[in-house]
């Protein structure tokens, strides 16, 4: 069995002008969410083997908020990632090594958000969980999968879902 956890970057600002999106930074709303995840993760014992990151400043700087890592994950910042389509995501997955027991996947969405309704089994996985991710994907958002199959044959409803949690639900004072 397989975990997986999908990770919406954190609230990110626009109030910068002439920056180009993927060099947008986290807002203080944004690094207080980020530190919340953090805290959930290490609470529920949420450590990935391998990370899978897009390469824009916002995820990156997401990233660096979860650490440090009480065991260092495999790190791999991605361009590829970058504002990717659920087709990309899935393929992105399918390619990590079998022997791969945990992935963080950090990104962006309507990707992410497309990818955590698509893989999540209805008949396998809450009603309450799977309505909530329907609903909304907001940043900071963090989805949990246990994934049954290998990687390379990931698909749609190819996951139980677990967990989802949205930094307004861990009260970081938005």
């Amino acid at each position: 069995m397989h975990q997986l956890l999908l990770l919406r970057h954190a609230k990110s600002s626009w109030d910068t002008a002439g920056v180009p999106d993927r060099e947008r930074t986290l807002t203080p709303r944004g690094r207080r969410a980020a530190a919340a995840i953090r805290r959930a993760m290490r609470d529920l014992g949420l450590a990935p083997d391998v990370i899978l990151v897009s390469s824009a400043k916002r995820t990156m700087e997401t990233l660096n908020a979860l650490e440090p890592w009480d065991e260092t994950p495999l790190i791999e910042p991605l361009d590829e990632l970058y504002l990717a389509n659920k087709t990309r995501l899935l393929t992105t997955l399918r390619g990590v090594v079998e022997t791969v027991r945990t992935v963080l996947l950090i990104g962006h969405n309507p990707g992410l958000h497309d990818l955590a309704i698509a893989l999540a089994d209805p008949r396998a996985s809450a009603e309450k969980l799977v309505h909530g991710v329907r609903e909304s994907y907001p940043t900071g958002a963090l989805t949990e999968f246990a994934i049954t199959g290998p990687w390379a044959r990931l698909d749609a409803e190819g996951g139980r879902l677990l967990r989802f949690l949205t930094p307004r639900m861990l009260d970081t004072t938005e």
